[in-house]
């Protein structure tokens, strides 16, 4: 494809032996889950010569001493790289947004991804989030959008950002799992969605990809980092394919 990167993200219970061929594997720290799993999952990763990427997600830390251990377990693993998020879920403890995770200091000298929703947040006004944004761009590398079929807010997102832009996308899977995911991103990504996929509605199982998107955008944007709703061996099938390996 020439100049077009791809990320993955993975959970802790990820089959990794089904992982593509890509460098930047990231690992979701969904509601629930112990840290120390996923510091596991960057161990093994890092071992096997990817560049692992956890999610720091501020709602999910319950105090600094945890971070702290959090951190230290990553980067005795060989991580360089984090995704620092707010986190969709109750605060836990003393952390309620990403920028009072960045401001601990733990990260420096780490390469530091930041949140982005180019459609908005079910959680928060756009007005708060751009506040938010002004305050950690200077602490950040870059930013990875939440997916959306919307190539139209996206360029335009991808022009008003003051870092380089990763857009997220929906890897391979049935209109059916990408609705359920759409909702649980927020009302407008969900309607936008179904809309645009009215003509499809009645076929719930057929297979949609990104390759429209990715289309679309070859040129504004370096990096696409991919949510594997349909699977990582259906993505993996589905890079291998379209020939999307760089």
């Amino acid at each position: 494809m020439g100049n077009v990167n791809f990320s993955l993200e993975v959970t802790t219970k990820s089959v990794l032996a089904d992982l593509p061929k890509l460098k930047d594997i990231y690992i979701t720290f969904l509601p629930g889950t112990e840290y120390q799993a996923v510091a596991n999952q960057a161990k093994v990763l890092c071992s096997e010569g990817y560049n692992a990427i956890p999610h720091i997600p501020a709602r999910s830390i319950t105090d600094l001493n945890m971070l702290k251990d959090y951190v230290t377990q990553l980067k005795d693993s060989g991580v360089k790289q984090v995704l620092i998020i707010g986190g969709d879920r109750d605060i836990l403890g003393d952390f309620h947004c990403s920028m009072q995770v960045i401001e601990t200091g733990l990260f420096e000298g780490m390469k530091i991804g930041i949140a982005g929703h180019p459609e908005g947040s079910p959680n928060m006004s756009d007005e708060i989030i751009n506040e938010a944004l002004k305050l950690k761009a200077p602490y950040a590398d870059y930013i990875v959008t939440q997916w959306t079929q919307d190539v139209d807010a996206l360029k335009q997102y991808i022009a008003d950002m003051p870092l380089p832009v990763h857009v997220g996308l929906a890897g391979p899977a049935s209109l059916k799992t990408l609705i359920k995911f759409a909702s649980f991103v927020g009302l407008k990504n969900s309607m936008s969605f179904a809309k645009k996929n009215a003509s499809k509605i009645l076929d719930l199982l057929s297979v949609q990809t990104p390759d429209e998107v990715i289309k679309e955008l070859r040129g504004s944007v370096e990096n696409f980092h991919i949510y594997a709703f349909g699977g990582i061996k259906k993505t993996n099938e589905w890079l291998t394919k379209e020939n999307y390996y760089v």
